[in-house]
Parts: structure tokens; sequence; C-alpha cells
């Protein structure tokens, strides 16, 4: 299963893509959150799709994140060494975790806004995992257990803010519109082999990453798994599992997005996605 979120931003409506067409599932009446996950929503879901006839939507239409605001947007760093080499990191012994803010999550193909005094906004295509259930110190074994599905999230990153300013990373990575999300969210059982996956990303219509999710550092049972073991998960929670190489930070010299560029990136299974820079207007 598919799910979108479409509509204005903020008065998102749920839906599903069947076929490669977008249909309303409104009137199943759930958004979809915590709650959703928690109280087997995919199964509910499919049964009400097959008892209802579904509207289909237009294809222009605007989606938004597939996902309600989680309760957490938990990222993990430096996990391809690639990654690591391009930016002068040693790879990590164990899974480096940050978080992003939850207000950073808007739609695939909206705008991303470089913050205020901003000098070097970065890009990061990513595979995220959707929780499904409740998760609390939970073995590499069961991990799997414990995943919904998928997404594409572009990880942008204020470089000066993460690593000039002090403290952790987290300043660098939450600004506003700084976590799309999308096009759709993608049930577990849409994807073959997620540590098989190609992911890419453009800037101008220059490929800048091509990475495989085969070059994990920490496959997804094992970060599932290590991040439970310091907080609990919620269903609905999204886990980013890092970015391959080819990041602005990583180039000789580093090149950074400005007003005007555009951003496309994808993964195998889980779509396409395109962001236009703009400027911070206050």
């Amino acid at each position: 299963m598919k799910l979108i979120r479409f509509g204005e931003p903020g008065k998102e409506k749920t839906g599903v893509i069947i076929n490669d067409k977008k249909f309303d599932t409104s009137a199943f009446g759930e958004d979809y959150n915590e709650a959703f996950f928690a109280t087997d929503g995919l199964t509910r879901l499919s049964d009400f799709m097959e008892d209802n006839m579904l509207v289909q939507l237009r294809d222009d239409v605007r989606l938004g994140s597939p996902l309600a605001r989680p309760s957490k947007l938990i990222c993990i760093g430096l996990n391809y060494v690639d990654h690591a080499k391009e930016t002068n990191a040693t790879p990590p012994a164990e899974p480096v975790i940050f978080m992003k803010a939850t207000t950073a999550i808007v739609g695939a193909n909206d705008n991303i806004i470089i913050p205020k005094n901003s000098k070097k906004t970065d890009w990061e295509v990513e595979l995220a995992v959707v929780i499904g259930k409740k998760a609390s110190y939970v073995s590499e074994a069961d991990a799997m257990d414990y995943v919904a599905g998928y997404v594409l999230h572009n990880d942008v990153s204020e470089r000066e803010f993460q690593m000039e300013r002090g403290g952790t990373w987290d300043k660098g990575k939450g600004c506003d519109t700084f976590a799309p999300l999308g096009p759709f969210f993608a049930t577990k059982d849409e994807i073959a082999d997620p540590h098989q996956l190609r992911l890419w990303l453009k800037v101008n219509g220059q490929t800048m990453q091509n990475g495989n999710t085969a070059n994990f550092i920490f496959n997804i049972p094992q970060v599932v798994s290590y991040t439970s073991q310091f907080m609990t998960l919620l269903p609905g929670d999204i886990i980013s599992t890092g970015t391959p190489a080819g990041v602005g930070l990583g180039m000789k010299p580093p090149v950074y997005l400005k007003a005007g560029d555009v951003v496309e990136l994808g993964i195998d299974g889980l779509g396409e996605a395109r962001q236009v820079l703009v400027d911070y207007k206050g």
C-alpha cells in the first residue's frame, strides 16, 4: 500500500496511490498518525478500501508529507563509509543519533526555505524508516517486526549552524522546510529488500549523489534496535538512515544551495521529489 496526504498545507486529507493513480481516503476518518499505526490502521484502511468506492484525485494535486507529524524524527549520521570519508569524519563505531525538529517536515515538492543568515544550506538524500508499533529495547532479530514501511527524505542541512556554531548538530538540521518527505509512504511489503535500493540526488540537473543502501555501515535492524535502547519509539516515528557521498560539504571546494536552485531526488520504489530553493522572507 502507498499512502499520501494531499491538499493545502496544514489542511491535508488522506489518500492512497493505486496503479499510479491517486485516490481520496478522507472518508476513512483518520489521519496517518500515531493512533492510526498503533491501532492496526493499515489493515483497517485496506478493509475500508475494499468496501468503499474511492474518488480519484487530479494528478497535479499538492502532496503534503505522507505522514502526519510524528512524535520524533530521528536521524542516523555518517552511516555510509563514503560519506564519512568525504566529510573527513571517522566511520563511527556505533550509530550516531541526532534529531530533526518535526516542524521541519513538509511535502515532497514544497519549496525549501534557505534560513535567515544561512550561508551553507546543503542536501542529503536518505531512506527513512517508519515505525509501526511501540518499540523499546528491541533486539536486532525482532527489529523488522516494528517497521511499518519507508519514505523518501531529504535531510536538508545548514552546515555552518550544524558544525560551526557550537553545541550539537540539531540546530543545523531542524530549520523550517528542512525535512521534505514523500511523495508517498510505502508499506514494508512494497519494498522487496530495503538494503538493495539505489538512491540519488541532482542539483540543477547535475547528479550529485548516486548511492545504494547496500553500503550502510549499520543496517535497518541494527539502527532500529540501537535507537530503541535509548528512547521509546512510538508508532509513526521516523528514523532516517543516513546519506551516501556527494553532499555539498564534501566537494572541493564545497558547494551550497542558493535561491532558484532545483533539487531532485529519488529512491527505488519510493518515488521522486523536486524542491526549489527560496530565500527566507520573514
